[in-house]
């Protein structure tokens, strides 16, 4: 880990770059390098992996993740004040970082990288949902990513990882373990962040898995799922009405009890159901 040795401290970065967060970008900057070079090594061995990452801010986690032997780094930046703190960091790891000042929600990040992949991010709050779910359904299966290592408040980790039953099942949850296997590897107190945040934060580790654990269309699971956790009081009959003239008969033939609730319902009764809905 020399490469990090002979790069400055992180909040010296921050205070000669004048590298305040900002609220507006859902910026909190994760200082200790022990910390970020642990969140590196949670996504496994990156010999020979290029990496994405989004919202590198002053590079903790960069820095971490090349130590850490990835092949390339693929850091995506919306705030340009960030970008002089990452040029210092590639020319620390010469042809081994490209910083792309973009929007990750408006960027081809696949024309950037080479298979393997793997994603790897300090996700901002105001956007991190949104990408997982645009990384959890890609128009083909296997996706291009062969594991995603993500930062997330406590809450939507919890959502990401949890089981049929609690409040904190939902679509979520159903979305991220059809075609992954999901875990929370390590939690962080507000206080490991400059600002601290109002709340904890986690990290999810999915890797993903060849085929989805069950046969089922995504866009009808994806719909299914959707209106289901829309209404989640209401009971399944109540829930999926006007999805289809016939919803009734549809849970019945999946195995479901139509007076069920959708956090009652496994991933597999969801994806028999989109089954029915999909057979016509």
């Amino acid at each position: 880990m020399s490469g990090i040795d002979i790069l400055p401290p992180l909040r010296e970065v921050i205070a000669a770059h004048g590298l305040s967060a900002r609220k507006s970008l859902g910026q909190n900057f994760l200082l200790d390098l022990n910390l970020t070079a642990k969140i590196a090594r949670s996504a496994g061995d990156l010999t020979g992996c290029d990496v994405l990452e989004i919202g590198p801010g002053p590079g903790g986690l960069t820095r971490g993740l090349l130590a850490e032997g990835a092949r390339r780094v693929v850091a995506v930046e919306k705030d340009a004040r960030c970008l002089p703190a990452l040029a210092e960091i590639a020319a620390a790891y010469p042809g081994r970082l490209e910083v792309l000042n973009a929007d990750a929600l408006d960027l081809d990040w696949a024309a950037h990288l080479q298979p393997p992949v793997k994603i790897v991010a300090n996700l901002p709050y105001n956007v991190g949902t949104e990408l997982l779910v645009r990384w959890l359904t890609p128009p083909v299966w296997p996706p291009l990513w062969d594991s995603l290592t993500l930062m997330f408040q406590r809450e939507v980790a919890d959502r990401i990882v949890a089981r049929p039953g609690g409040k904190a099942y939902g679509r979520l949850a159903v979305l991220a373990q059809w075609r992954c296997d999901a875990r929370v590897v390590m939690g962080l107190p507000p206080e490991a962040f400059t600002p601290p945040p109002k709340v904890s934060s986690a990290v999810v580790h999915l890797t993903a898995l060849p085929q989805p654990r069950y046969p089922a269309d995504p866009d009808v699971l994806q719909r299914v799922v959707a209106k289901a956790f829309n209404q989640r009081r209401k009971m399944l009959r109540a829930a999926l009405k006007g999805l289809v003239p016939d919803i009734e008969a549809r849970i019945v033939a999946a195995g479901l009890t139509p007076t069920d609730r959708a956090e009652q319902v496994p991933i597999e009764g969801f994806c028999a159901l989109a089954r029915q809905i999909a057979a016509g």
